[in-house]
């Protein structure tokens, strides 16, 4: 099933944003590039997403570290790696929620 593209965005830019457009698409039509580059900022790059999973797991690490610190808990080495163990579990799901927000707002 073919879906039919009805509906029209304009902008207007100045003549170097226009060379620059010129230079980066190379050979494809404008209208396809403009298309492509427009809708790819609706979907989250899997490079950017593993990256702010990344993020959010040494986030979950430094805080609970901290909060573990601050109330004098002695931070053995199982209980690092529980730490790990459970921003690994949790890093996906956070950047998910996270990159929903983003996307809606």
């Amino acid at each position: 099933m073919s879906t039919h593209r009805t509906k029209s965005i304009g902008t207007k830019v100045t003549a170097d944003e226009f060379a620059a457009i010129n230079r980066v698409m190379g050979t494809r039509k404008r209208a396809e590039w403009v298309r492509d580059v427009l809708l790819a900022t609706l979907r989250p790059n899997a490079r950017e997403f593993v990256l702010l999973a990344e993020v959010m797991a040494l986030r979950i690490i430094l805080l609970n570290t901290h909060l573990a610190l601050a109330v004098g808990e002695k931070l053995t080495d199982e209980r690092v790696r529980k730490l790990i163990a459970d921003a690994d579990r949790e890093k996906g799901r956070q950047a998910t929620e996270r990159l929903a927000r983003a996307v809606s707002r």
